[in-house]
């Protein structure tokens, strides 16, 4: 770990360091190693603990479990708890990514308000490969390829505004067996959470079945392999960021002044809009011209999916207008693709949707995701959502309905005009025009609010899931 740790530069002499102990092996080791190394590294050591209320009278042992291995080794413990399935509800966000918001807001509070220089997180080369894993299969680019980061610095927003201040990962070159066996040589117990053998929580079925068959099967050094990847991704992404925000200015004009966008984001925000010069990168190579449509974007606080960067540089070819998120829209006007807000979507769209993928719809404010799930096994963490049967994985588009659609809703007797449907719940204007539904050849499959056609349901409980989400 300490070749990690200078490597990365994550812990300074004089650093007061909060180790996150969920009680699992991977923290409760990572403390351990800590207090053995605390000398050497010059370091200040406390606990801190987020209790996520998840799993009832596990989660209050946990805490105590933590809460008496701090005492034991006369620490410092720092304690909050949230609720994580109250604040997933209220956001309309999975479990997972609610208790990282509230986890990583609490560790923002500990850094600020607790004497904390760092908090140290047990991420291991493992928590790497699994995230490599899953990014890959979601279709991420490099940016995601680059999983897990070794630190969080004050340019996080998630993190902390003051210098110095950081969430760490020491653990990120080190394998969980090998801290398992270091726990078992110190006769140290940690607690064992019980849903990480629930397989219905897709990142436990790349962790069991998925990454055990590729060591087996493929590559026995699998999980160090996608690690590996994972650092050549973040070493590219670091290295362009770098080069496109010093390129970026050449192309980018607004309409006040023509000038470069050097200026403060509420600034920024409040121009009509800003162009890029076509002419001045069209002579660029296409990974450029990506990364610069992107940080383009990012600069008006727009996150692109690829899809959308595509149809952006697509714009030199139709001469035309494409949506984007949060109401800006990108058109082409004279050899320039001029970024615009308070855009007003097209009625008509279409998009096509992977298996497993996901889409945004900015003409309906809307995410789609389809997986392949098998309720059999347990998968999915909606097992009372229909299903469409497998052999329609290929092929599937979204798009807003067309006049002559008819659907079948469950527990319906027979089909319906798509119009009528949404008729009946109210659904008028604009909003009517744009409703999303999912197709497969000229048969809707799919209605937003209305789920899976009724007499579409598989007979094998195995199929795909569709979800649709509010576009943030």
């Amino acid at each position: 770990m300490l070749d990690y740790v200078g490597k990365h530069d994550l812990l300074r002499a004089g650093d007061r360091v909060g180790v996150a102990v969920s009680g699992g092996a991977d923290s409760v080791a990572l403390l351990r190693i800590l207090l053995e190394l605390r000398r050497e590294l010059g370091v200040v050591v406390s606990v801190v603990h987020f209790n996520h209320k998840l799993r009832g009278a596990e989660s209050e042992l946990d805490e105590e479990f933590v809460r008496e291995l701090a005492a034991a080794h006369e620490l410092p413990f720092i304690c909050e708890c949230g609720d994580v399935r109250a604040h997933a509800a209220k956001r309309k966000l999975s479990l997972e990514t609610a208790g990282r918001e509230l986890r990583y807001e609490f560790f923002r509070r500990a850094l600020q308000g607790c004497d904390l220089d760092k908090i140290a997180t047990a991420h291991t080369i493992d928590d790497q490969a699994e995230t490599v894993l899953l990014k890959l299969a979601r279709g991420a680019g490099s940016r995601g390829m680059a999983g897990i980061y070794p630190k969080i610095g004050t340019r996080h927003s998630a993190v902390s505004s003051q210098p110095g201040k950081a969430v760490v990962r020491p653990l990120l070159g080190t394998r969980r067996s090998d801290l398992e066996l270091y726990l078992g040589e110190l006769k140290q117990v940690w607690r064992e959470d019980s849903s990480n053998r629930e397989l219905r929580h897709l990142r436990n079925r790349v962790r069991h079945e998925i990454l055990p068959r590729l060591e087996q099967h493929v590559n026995l050094r699998a999980r160090e392999a996608l690690a590996e990847t994972a650092e050549i991704a973040r070493a590219e992404e670091e290295y362009w960021s770098e080069k496109i925000a010093h390129l970026l200015p050449q192309f980018w004009t607004s309409s006040d002044d023509g000038g470069s966008l050097n200026r403060k984001s509420s600034d920024r925000n409040s121009l009509n809009w800003k162009s890029l010069n076509w002419k001045c990168i069209e002579q660029l190579g296409v990974a450029v011209q990506r990364r610069v449509v992107r940080a383009a974007a990012e600069s008006l606080g727009l996150n692109l999916e690829f899809q959308h960067v595509e149809e952006v540089l697509g714009l030199r070819k139709t001469r035309s207008c494409v949506a984007l998120p949060q109401g800006w829209s990108a058109r082409w006007r004279r050899g320039e693709i001029q970024f615009e807000r308070g855009y007003k979507a097209a009625t008509n769209y279409e998009y096509q949707l992977p298996v497993p993928g996901k889409i945004s719809v900015p003409e309906a404010r809307i995410v789609i995701e389809a997986t392949m799930v098998s309720r059999e096994s347990g998968d999915g963490d909606h097992p009372t959502a229909p299903l469409l049967p497998p052999h329609l994985a290929a092929g599937l588009v979204i798009r807003n309905w067309r006049a002559g659609d008819r659907f079948w809703p469950a527990n319906a007797k027979q089909p319906k005009k798509i119009k009528d449907l949404l008729q009946d719940r109210d659904i008028t204007g604009d909003e009517k025009k744009r409703w999303p539904v999912v197709a497969s050849g000229d048969e809707v499959v799919w209605v937003s609010g209305l789920g899976v056609r009724g007499d579409l349901q598989p007979k094998n409980n195995e199929g795909v899931l569709i979800l649709g989400s509010p576009l943030a």
